[in-house]
């Protein structure tokens, strides 16, 4: 599997307030760009693979509601994970 349960862990840790902090938005959508970026890798290589593109469609419309949601919610913090993951240009 492309994400072992170390890696995630650390994400967590890194992302959310401690590293059993799973639910927060922050870590939410800092697993599903790490998620996003690993299927897109795989689109590139794989371009017939419709069934990943179709998952990778549903991972970006996911981190695109939680991020309308932070917008809403918290605008400072929507500012924060934006830059530190790099979304935005």
């Amino acid at each position: 599997m492309y994400l072992d349960k170390e890696e995630k862990a650390e994400i967590f840790a890194k992302y959310g307030k401690d590293g059993k902090d799973t639910g927060s938005p922050e870590s939410q959508i800092a697993l599903f760009t790490y998620r996003i970026s690993h299927l897109t890798k795989h689109l590139q290589a794989n371009k017939k693979d419709f069934s990943t593109e179709r998952s990778l469609k549903r991972l970006v419309g996911r981190r695109r509601q939680l991020l309308d949601y932070l917008i809403r919610k918290d605008i400072e913090r929507y500012r924060a994970i934006i830059k530190e993951l790099g979304i935005r240009r």
